[in-house]
């Protein structure tokens, strides 16, 4: 494997010193996206939230921010990402308002109906089985509450398309597809929006 592809293969699990290096590009680099992701939220008031994929925990930490009465569980399958959101995020972890956790979205272990909001940015694209992982989202947020996904791609951007072939793992999804995902594992409300000049795309759901 050369080493592009290794160090883009980082995106999927980061581990070692490419993953490290891949982690602190993720942070900086996922930033803009990420910022237009959450003004696609409603006027929410969260008492517990929790951001799946969270990698370097820059986005656990804009959780932190935006509803400063919320705690926040991150949570990532990649023990180097949990590190990382760990030290990014000590201090609100210090003052109890901020958990990190190793995780699998297939099978989350944790409390039913216990979140109000759950976040994944640029993360579905690894996950395994769409319907099976947005169900296990579904399952620990409580009703009424809210799903947002934000994607750098749209499904169909050549050079997201490009990527998918060299990372191992990797799939694309349009925001129909993920929408019909959602409805299919128990989301009644979805939305969707499209940048007017990027390939990103936002989903939000409500359970």
């Amino acid at each position: 494997m050369g080493l592009f592809k290794k160090f883009v293969s980082q995106t999927r699990k980061p581990d070692g010193f490419l993953g490290k290096m891949m982690l602190s590009s993720m942070n900086s680099g996922h930033a803009k996206l990420a910022d237009w992701g959450f003004t696609h939220l409603p006027a929410i008031h969260p008492d517990n939230t929790v951001d799946l994929g969270c990698g370097g925990g820059r986005n656990a930490g804009e959780l932190l921010k935006m509803f400063p009465k919320a705690h926040v569980t991150a949570i990532d399958y990649s023990e180097l990402s949990v590190e990382k959101a760990k030290d990014y995020n000590k201090a609100m972890i210090a003052v109890g308002r901020c958990d990190v956790l190793q995780g699998d979205v297939s099978d989350l272990q944790l409390p039913a109906e216990s979140f109000d909001l759950a976040t994944a940015f640029e993360t579905i694209y690894f996950w395994p089985g769409l319907e099976k992982c947005f169900a296990q989202v579904a399952k620990v947020l409580r009703p009424d509450g809210y799903f947002l996904i934000c994607n750098e791609s749209d499904g169909t951007d050549p050079t997201s398309l490009k990527f998918e072939k060299i990372i191992d793992g990797m799939k694309n999804h349009t925001a129909e597809e993920i929408e019909a995902v959602l409805r299919a594992a128990g989301f009644s409300e979805v939305t969707s929006d499209h940048h007017p000049s990027k390939p990103w795309i936002t989903v939000l759901a409500r359970k």
